[in-house]
């Protein structure tokens, strides 16, 4: 324990414990619009076992991380006229979270636009099951937790303690996560035009992850090599859109 009686520790734990809730708002985002389907009741519960799961998931994989750097070798590789790549663990695993997210958003949003709700399906479709709902949570999770461990390693490295410091970070995280969880998903579901931002940004999200996932295989296209998205080019269009969709709730808010 004597680690925490130094400076740089408690700098490398204030840090890593606000960059995992930031990157935790898109996780919350997520099981936000997953547990609405849900009947009200279910929705709470809902959230607070993904988020469990979701702190689960990251101990866990801190536990393997000498693991995850391992799956930095690529374990396939081809090479056609027009595009090559060496397939790693990393890779493999954000450009199928990126996939599925694309997905998941896309068919909701088209949900949305063609007008297909809830109260027009068979009882039997009212809501999605609560164990479907859980597994999409877990897969999520999954996705959220590779990316987050992977970036909590890169900033602890050569950290002494560092396994302890992300560790108590990401249970610290996850419980502010859990305190603010329904608020922000009462918030998303109540406001259609939130939620349609926020399914957008999962689209973007999903992209993120596809290019990041290609940019680890070393992806080439067309002799273009595919480069990561930086994730601050990602969060200042996040905070911009919702800037200007807080204006135009205040400008409704005001007409009524």
């Amino acid at each position: 324990m004597e680690i925490f009686l130094e400076a740089s520790t408690w700098i490398a734990l204030l840090t890593l414990t606000f960059l995992e809730v930031v990157l935790g708002i898109d996780n919350i985002i997520f099981i936000s619009i997953t547990a609405g389907k849900l009947p009200v009741e279910s929705q709470k519960k809902a959230t607070r076992i993904g988020l469990l799961l979701a702190m689960v998931f990251r101990i866990l994989l801190l536990l393997g991380v000498s693991y995850l750097i391992a799956m930095k070798n690529p374990f396939f590789s081809f090479d056609f006229s027009w595009l090559k790549a060496d397939i790693t663990g990393q890779s493999m695993i954000l450009f199928a979270g990126g996939i599925f997210l694309l997905y998941k958003s896309t068919k909701e949003i088209h949900h949305k636009i063609e007008g297909i709700h809830e109260e027009e399906k068979p009882a039997k479709k009212l809501a999605s099951s609560f164990t479907k709902v859980i597994i999409q949570i877990v897969l999520i999770d999954i996705v959220f937790s590779f990316d987050s461990v992977l970036t909590a390693v890169g900033m602890t490295n050569g950290v002494k303690g560092a396994l302890l410091i992300m560790i108590i970070a990401v249970i610290v995280s996850i419980l502010i996560m859990m305190i603010f969880a329904n608020p922000v998903s009462q918030f998303v579901n109540k406001h259609p035009t939130i939620q349609m931002l926020a399914l957008s940004f999962l689209i973007l999200i999903g992209f993120m992850l596809v290019t990041e996932g290609a940019h680890l295989s070393n992806a080439v296209i067309f002799n273009q090599h595919v480069g990561a998205i930086p994730k601050g080019y990602l969060y200042f269009a996040i905070a911009f859109s919702l800037g200007v969709e807080a204006l135009n709730m205040k400008v409704r808010k005001n007409k009524n």
